[in-house]
């Protein structure tokens, strides 16, 4: 059974739960597998990577490659 298949599965047997609690245990379940998903897609930065971003900043900074923050926020309204 594909991903979709099993997908739609779920959501009908879910549409048939009767009891509050088990949404609510469900709500739950799916909250902190969310929370695990974001937290695992981070990972800490090595020193030396750290490094090579602050001297690509300051070399953008100095050659003049910045977004102001007015442009920025006018850009990113531009994407909704």
């Amino acid at each position: 059974m594909d991903l979709q298949t099993r997908k739609i599965s779920f959501v009908q047997e879910f549409l048939k739960i009767q009891s509050e609690d088990v949404i609510i245990r469900l709500e739950k379940l799916l909250e902190k597998e969310k929370e695990r998903m974001i937290v695992g897609d981070f990972s800490p930065m090595t020193l030396e990577k750290f490094n090579k971003r602050i001297d690509q900043s300051l070399l953008d900074s100095k050659n003049d490659r910045l977004t102001e923050n007015n442009d920025l926020t006018t850009e990113i309204q531009g994407w909704r």
